[in-house]
């Protein structure tokens, strides 16, 4: 999996890694940060140049953490055309993409290489790093093939989870997995979806900075991958119109001295109270958060009853309907007890979401908030009282604006930018059709 180490933290002979990956056919070297709309851009260089790539970064505008999904930018009084970045990238993180190319992910730093206020990944890495626990972070990444033109890669009828629509792409599949071994990215599992075309790989837990430095390498691999088999591949959270979406759903595990804080307690399903506790901070910040797990112009279509979503403000054993799905520690589960959060989709900045999945967690336990009922049926339809999400994107953005939880995880610079470059999106995008919108979207967040 790819390491993360603070910038500055390694001082590279050049030589060696340069050499090492010139012997790996390597002939450029990208860097990658993920901006407040959740694309990923990149940087690159040749290979010769990779010390500077860690030592001074490259150049990058304030206006990178801003650019929105159709090329515009959204500046705020803070990020403006005044001032510089660099990205910087560690040459233990570098990875074989594609022939001839490495990537790494990299750190959005000040002129003077402190992190920027703006660096999703910093602001990951320092809550990891201060949370007092051993947390794991494993994602599941849902995406749809395509057809060059963008249309639907497939023109027979679907097969949810079938044996003939798996198969019919096995070439792609072995291929993905080859790259990913080439890479270093853990796939545990993928399978054809429910929805047409659609694709889920399930990607290895791990620390969080380097869970999401996962997810970002996965997108990468299976864009480049999709296309030396002619098709395109779509991250939206819904392609296209009244068909089904793609989540990028996070697993959470918690363990302290005393061990895992889901399984060996006293509580419902062997929950320890810091366990439960760490739920209802989940649940508590959910609707001001919901702009960063599920904030973009198509994110509101997917979250709905019945989709399997979590559009529901819930928690229960295996519920699929439920916000917070608790696996349990059984033979079945062999990472032991974690928590998924269902409502992320892959127009958020994995960075940003996994810190607030887990600021939330840890906003619980340090409040000791109280575990709230189960819900261990299907609670779409059923007469309960429960809270309610944001009803559309100006909702959410307005919610994630007004969470003071929201400021104190992410920090006001982050709100500030999630909110310019989503209110954008609804100035654009709220008054046109479903299906332009999806349209447009398609291809917004394809690596």
């Amino acid at each position: 999996m790819v390491a993360h180490h603070p910038p500055g933290s390694f001082e590279p002979s050049g030589s060696a890694y340069v050499d090492r990956l010139h012997g790996r056919g390597v002939e450029l070297v990208g860097g990658s940060v993920v901006d407040m709309a959740g694309i990923v851009r990149a940087k690159y260089v040749p290979v010769r140049r990779l010390p500077a790539f860690h030592q001074a970064g490259m150049g990058a505008s304030p206006s990178w953490s801003v650019f929105t999904i159709d090329g515009g930018i959204a500046f705020t009084p803070s990020l403006n055309v005044i001032g510089d970045r660099r990205i910087r990238i560690h040459p233990e993180d570098v990875r074989v993409v594609a022939d001839g190319v490495g990537w790494a992910p990299g750190d959005l730093c000040d002129q003077d290489g402190e992190p920027s206020a703006m660096c999703g990944r910093s602001i990951l890495r320092r809550i990891s790093e201060k949370a007092g626990l051993t947390a794991y972070v494993g994602a599941e990444l849902e995406c749809t093939l395509l057809s060059p033109d963008g249309g639907h890669a497939s023109t027979h009828p679907w097969a949810p989870y079938g044996v003939r629509t798996s198969l019919e792409r096995s070439d792609l599949l072995v291929d993905l997995l080859k790259a990913a071994e080439r890479a270093g990215l853990g796939i545990e599992q993928l399978h054809t979806e429910f929805a047409p075309d659609q694709l889920e790989i399930s990607l290895a837990p791990d620390h969080p900075v380097a869970a999401a430095d996962a997810v970002v390498l996965a997108r990468i691999l299976l864009g480049r991958v999709a296309a030396k088999h002619g098709l395109l591949v779509s991250f939206s959270p819904v392609p296209f119109a009244g068909e089904g979406g793609n989540g990028a759903h996070l697993h959470l595990s918690l363990a302290d001295a005393e061990g895992p804080l889901l399984s060996g307690g006293d509580g419902p399903h062997g929950l320890r109270r810091e366990g439960g506790a760490a739920i209802a901070g989940i649940l508590d910040g959910l609707p001001g958060l919901l702009g960063v797990y599920a904030g973009s112009a198509v994110s509101s279509p997917r979250l709905q009853p019945g989709n399997w979503s979590g559009a529901t403000v819930c928690w229960g054993l295996e519920n699929r309907e439920a916000a917070v799905r608790l696996v349990a520690a059984t033979p079945g589960s062999p990472h032991g007890a974690s928590l998924e959060l269902k409502v992320v989709d892959p127009s958020a900045n994995p960075y940003l979401a996994v810190a607030a999945l887990l600021g939330s967690a840890l906003d619980g336990i340090r409040r000791g908030l109280p575990l709230p009922d189960e819900v261990p049926g299907n609670p779409v339809g059923a007469d309960l009282d429960l809270p309610t999400l944001p009803s559309d994107q100006a909702a959410a953005i307005d919610a994630l604006v007004a969470s003071p939880l929201a400021t104190q995880v992410l920090g006001a610079p982050v709100v500030e930018g999630v909110a310019a470059v989503r209110r954008h999106e609804v100035a654009t995008y709220a008054d046109r059709p479903l299906t332009e919108t999806t349209r447009a979207l398609r291809l917004a967040w394809t690596c």
